[in-house]
């Protein structure tokens, strides 16, 4: 699309959104500052660099597909990284897995990793990032092949995990503090039982203890913050799940932590833009993985689907969004990694657009007043008001490709780096 043309269906939605009380101006310029941390291990289906022995993907969690072009290296990865967020508008994060350090070729096992071990990452990341958070990787390792880690009924197993999320923690504060914002360290494992337990009890008593030894020593929240996610279920451990949402829900409010809502860790009936309100009501603040589940936690990228808008409506609605952190999960190796990333994240910020482009002061006049009938209008006449001009316009903006645009630029890197691979 031209300029001129982008500018004159911008000018046009701009008097349409004023009708409504909504100032564009206003709301695109709180979307950027709104960051989106994009997840590495989309890049290369989950794999990472500590080569523990060929050990393959574990845990109840499965990448499908082998579109060509998988990133092979760690130089790799970053290259298809900044190639994606040159494409998305804004300044986000990356959110990283432990298995993706930097160990120089030298075997270090979980429980030995060190902020050396990813220095190169915040010293790359400066400057092209607004900051960095970490993850524990509690899956696809020797010590996780039973199906449990913090939970484990071996002491021995479960201190090695301890050792790995304090050590995760420490990371985390180092990543933070050079980076002048907090990293958000996410605990999720996958520990579950395939069939029907005799004993729910004992193994959510073992993860308790061993969440609090991790999480005791104490680090500065300027740095690091912490946060726990539930899951509903795995591949291998369908039955039971030790860290349940009611497990989490519990020990994040008694604890005071961060709470994890991933989209696809719940029944097929539940969604997450429904539980935020609740969440930031008893939690600090609260972390999203943002996916999409088709039928099951099957990490799909995420499409602007009505989901996607009634999350991105909700947190706008919240006024908390300084207490949101929003990043994304998903995995698809059947299509282009790049795309894959870039869909999602640009998807992201529509549905935070869409849901700053929304008269919200005035929908909740009218339902205060107890008038459904206008309120029910309008809902159905802001559907066709054209967020998608602003958007565009904002897209311009920020000096980033313009509708399909972006995709030829995934074209062009396919052809001439990705295919080579």
């Amino acid at each position: 699309m031209k300029k001129t043309d982008i500018e004159k269906a911008y000018r046009l939605a701009q008097e349409q959104f004023a009708a409504f009380g909504v100032n564009t101006e206003k709301a695109i310029k709180k979307l950027a500052r709104i960051p989106i941390s994009m997840h590495c291990w989309q890049g290369d289906d989950v794999g990472g660099y500590e080569h523990v022995g060929g050990s393959e993907l574990s845990g109840g969690i499965q990448a499908t597909g082998n579109y060509p072009g998988k990133a092979r290296t760690i130089a790799e990865l970053r290259a298809d990284i900044v190639k994606a967020l040159s494409l998305i508008p804004g300044k986000h994060r990356l959110n990283l897995h432990a298995c993706y350090l930097d160990n120089k070729g030298k075997f270090i096992d979980r429980n030995e990793i060190q902020p050396k071990h990813f220095q190169s990452w915040i010293d790359w990341g400066k400057g092209t990032l607004q900051g960095m958070d970490f993850n524990p990787t509690y899956f696809s390792h020797p010590k996780s092949a039973d199906g449990f880690t913090l939970s484990h009924p071996d002491k021995g197993i479960r201190q090695f995990w301890v050792e790995h999320g304090i050590a995760c923690r420490k990371i985390g504060a180092a990543i933070g503090k050079q980076f002048g914002n907090a990293a958000v360290t996410n605990v999720w494992v996958p520990d579950s039982y395939k069939d029907i337990p005799a004993d729910r009890t004992a193994p959510r008593e073992r993860l308790m203890d061993s969440l609090d030894k991790v999480f005791e020593p104490k680090i500065n929240p300027a740095h690091n913050l912490d946060a726990v996610e539930s899951k509903l279920f795995g591949i291998g451990g369908e039955s039971y799940t030790v860290g349940s949402h009611e497990f989490y829900m519990g020990y994040a409010v008694s604890r005071q932590k961060l709470l994890t809502l991933d989209a696809g860790h719940y029944h097929p009936t539940e969604v997450i833009s429904e539980k935020i309100s609740s969440v930031l009501m008893f939690c600090p603040e609260l972390l999203l993985h943002v996916s999409r589940p088709v039928r099951w936690d099957s990490d799909h990228v995420v499409i602007l689907d009505d989901e996607l808008q009634a999350i991105g409506k909700e947190l706008v609605r919240s006024g908390k969004l300084d207490r949101v952190h929003i990043g994304l999960d998903y995995f698809d190796a059947s299509i282009n990694r790049v795309a894959a990333w870039t869909m999602g994240m640009r998807n992201m910020l529509k549905a935070l657009l869409i849901g700053l482009l929304e008269p919200f002061d005035t929908l909740k006049k009218l339902e205060q007043k107890m008038d459904y009938t206008q309120r029910l209008v309008m809902f159905e006449e802001l559907k066709t008001l054209p967020w998608a001009a602003v958007w565009d316009y904002y897209c311009m903006s920020k000096g980033v490709p313009v509708g399909m645009e972006w995709f030829r630029d995934v074209q062009k890197y396919e052809a001439d780096v990705l295919s080579k691979r």
